[in-house]
C-alpha cells in the first residue's frame, strides 16, 4: 500500500486515458472508437462526457493514430500484442501528467457527468484506486489510479496477470456505486448493441415508447 502525503479533500488535478487500443473482435475487428452513434463517433461521445471533468485528456490506441490525435495526444501500449486494458492503464500510467489517472472505455457514450465528482468524494489517505459499480457489477476499466501503482503494474504484466480485477485486488481499492444510472457503463461491443442502444436514444430523443 502506498501512503500519499495528499490530502483527498483538497483540489488535485485528475488526466484522464480513454481505452481505445483493443482489437473490438466482437465488432468485427474495426478500431470500435470510429463506429458511428448518432452520427457521431463513439469516441467524440467519450470525449463530450469526460473532458469537462478532468485536467488532461489521452487517447490510448494502437492504431488510427492520426485520426485520434486530431482529438487528443495519443499513447500505445509498450507492448504490441494486444495485452488488453491493463496494458493500456500502464501506459497511461507512464504517460500523464497528473498523479491521479482516471481510465474510461471508448465505447462508453454514457458515462456519468458526475463521474469525477463521486470518485473524489471516495478517496481516503490510503485511497490507491477507485472502481465504478453498476448495481450489479463491478466496473473494472472505469477506475481512477494513483500513478505510484505503475511499479506493481509493469510487475504484474510481466509476471502474465491479464485481469484487472485480480491485480486491482492487490491494493487498497474504494468502489463507488452508479446505480442510480442504469446506463452509464454500457458497452456497445457488437453491431447488434450498437443499433439496440442507437434505438434506444432514437425513441427518447423523439419521445417514443413514453408512457
Amino acid at each position: 500500500m502506498t501512503l500519499r502525503s495528499e490530502s483527498p479533500s483538497e483540489p488535485f488535478a485528475v488526466s484522464a486515458v480513454i481505452l481505445a487500443g483493443g482489437r473490438a473482435t466482437r465488432m468485427g475487428g474495426v478500431d470500435k472508437g470510429w463506429v458511428e452513434l448518432a452520427g457521431r463517433p463513439l469516441i467524440d461521445h467519450v470525449l463530450a462526457r469526460v473532458r469537462p471533468q478532468v485536467d488532461e485528456v489521452l487517447i490510448n490506441a494502437n492504431r488510427s493514430h492520426p485520426r485520434y490525435q486530431q482529438l487528443a495526444p495519443v499513447i500505445s501500449d509498450d507492448n504490441p500484442h494486444y495485452l488488453g486494458p491493463l496494458a493500456g492503464m500502464q501506459a497511461g500510467l507512464a504517460a500523464a501528467k497528473h498523479d491521479w489517472v482516471l481510465f474510461v472505455p471508448c465505447d462508453g457514450p454514457a458515462l456519468p457527468l458526475d463521474l469525477m465528482r463521486r470518485f473524489r468524494a471516495a478517496l481516503t489517505r490510503e485511497t490507491e484506486l477507485v472502481v465504478a459499480h453498476d448495481g450489479d457489477w463491478l466496473q473494472p476499466v472505469v477506475a481512477l489510479l494513483h500513478r505510484s501503482l505503475l511499479p506493481s503494474l509493469c510487475a504484474a504484466l510481466a509476471e502474465g496477470e491479464r485481469k484487472i480485477d485480480v491485480w486491482f485486488a492487490r491494493h487498497q481499492m474504494a468502489v463507488v456505486s452508479f446505480a442510480d444510472q442504469p446506463d452509464a457503463f454500457i458497452n456497445l461491443n457488437s453491431p447488434d448493441e450498437l443499433a439496440a442502444f442507437a434505438a434506444r436514444l432514437h425513441d427518447a430523443a423523439t419521445g417514443q415508447g413514453a408512457t
